[in-house]
Order: structure tokens, then sequence, then C-alpha cells
């Protein structure tokens, strides 16, 4: 099938989601690092309406279905691939929970006919909530804790067969760098200063983009996993007013999900629970 989603901002056209199973009602949410076990009935529900955002946004929605025992956080489809115009590249995650879910997402690519072109093992780990794209052929890359200096070699070499350059954005005390930068337009991003090194959000002015930051009452509430349809075109987390209302300002569209059990218990926004297969620059 057609596929590839080098850009956060081009219109999005084919995603892959994951409909909350068993497995994400976990008996010990504090070993998952959630703060409460969620509600499996109502997860699914809001995962259904989420769902319903998209189609009705004219995104076609695939589910991956692949059994995974035990992987509660396997409904973040986006940390353990990333999919590019030649492929798709399988990812080793940090978290030891997550071990196996690489497998699972690689058969359900191979099933859609996209190729796989590296899949990462061993202790060379990187998740895929650490890339930003911030062009069709710059690629972002935070180095903190879920990706290290190996991962980020090793990515590096791959894309760089690909025509894609990479740009280290080393941070601290945040769980991805896709937790502390958003690109929502061509010259927009959200973005939390302070855990980002002043040298990059200087390269980002330098490049025309005006930052609107998250206020931090919500960063907790995930105000800034933000899945952009479009340019300005945003989908986020209920609950994050203050963001929603600056990104109006800025001339955003704003839609909104429920995500209480499914983004809030869970820990990931709008990013997390979806994997573009095909962006389309307009």
């Amino acid at each position: 099938m057609r596929h590839g989603s080098q850009s956060m901002i081009d219109p999005l056209k084919v995603v892959l989601v994951r409909r909350p199973d068993e497995s994400f009602a976990v008996d010990d949410p504090i070993l998952w690092g959630y703060p409460e076990r969620p509600d499996l009935s109502r997860a699914q529900q809001e995962h259904d309406e989420f769902v319903g955002i998209l189609s009705g946004a004219d995104v076609e929605v695939l589910y991956h279905e692949e059994p995974l025992d035990d992987c509660a956080d396997a409904i973040f489809v986006r940390d353990p691939a990333m999919i590019i115009s030649d492929g798709a590249i399988i990812f080793q995650m940090a978290k030891k929970l997550r071990r196996g879910e690489q497998d699972g997402i690689r058969r359900c690519l191979e099933k859609l006919g996209i190729p796989i072109l590296h899949q990462f093992s061993g202790d060379v780990f990187i998740d895929g909530g650490d890339l930003v794209w911030i062009d069709r052929h710059t690629l972002a890359i935070g180095q903190g804790s879920r990706t290290g200096q190996a991962g980020f070699d090793q990515l590096r070499n791959v894309l760089s067969g690909h025509g894609i350059n990479v740009l280290p954005v080393p941070f601290e005390n945040a769980l991805h760098l896709s937790s502390v930068l958003c690109i929502v337009h061509h010259n927009i991003a959200v973005v939390l200063p302070r855990y980002l090194p002043g040298s990059f959000t200087r390269y980002l002015e330098g490049l025309g983009f005006r930052l609107i930051t998250l206020p931090d009452e919500e960063d907790d509430s995930l105000g800034i996993s933000i899945l952009t349809l479009s340019p300005g075109r945003c989908l986020m987390l209920q609950g994050n007013p203050v963001t929603a209302q600056r990104l109006r300002s800025a001339g955003c569209e704003v839609m909104t999900y429920q995500g209480d059990e499914i983004s809030v218990k869970g820990g990931g926004g709008p990013l997390c629970l979806t994997q573009p297969v095909l962006r389309e620059p307009e």
C-alpha cells in the first residue's frame, strides 16, 4: 500500500491504531506507570470515539490487531516504529515491559505490504516518541531516557541512505522529545522551553517558527501531545483550554477528544495513539 510519513503536519491520509484490549486493563497499574487501573469498557468507548473523529476528518484508519499478550502500552503505536517513504523501521524500546511489541507491529506492517528497511535489536534502544520532523528531510531525535547515543547513531546511519538528515536534541526530565515539542503548522510549534536546549529553540526561531509555550498546569494533562491532521488543524486531549486558546489565537483549528482512560491513565496523547502510515504534501 502507499505509505510514507516524513512530516508532522502534511495532511494525514492513513493512520494505524490499536484498540485497547484486556492487556490494557492492567492489574498492577503502578508497575506500568499508570496512576490507576484503566476501565477497559470506557477505554474502548473513548478509543472508538477518537477513531470516529479521525474518520470524520477523512483519515483512513487501519487497525493493528496482531496478538500481543500482556502488552498494556501496545495501544501507543507511535513508539515501536516509524514509516518513511521507502518503508518502515522497527524499534527496540527501552521500557522492558514493551519488549515484544516490535515483532507484533512488524507483522502488522508486513501484512499491509510495507517493506521493512531495518529492525533494531539487542541493547540499542529508541522510541518513536523521540522523533519530530522539522521538515521532510530533517528529523530531530531526542536523546533522553528512552533513546540513547547508540540508538541515535544507528538510526542516523539507516536514514542517511534515504536522504534524511538527523539533528540530536538532548533533554532531561521528560519522557520523550514529543513531550516537550510539537509542530502544528509550517511556522508554529508548541514547546516546553525549560526542557529544551536554548540552542535548539533558537534554531527553531531561526527557521521562522513562532513558539507557543505550553502552560505549566497543562503539562501533566498532555497538552503538548497534539496530532496535526493538516497544517494548523489540530486534535488534542480535552482539558487543556489555555493551550487550545493559544493555538486558536495563532490561527489554528482545534478539535478535542475525551481520553480519561486511554490518555490520562495510560500517559499517552493522540500522537502516542497513532502511527502515521501516509502523509501527503499539499
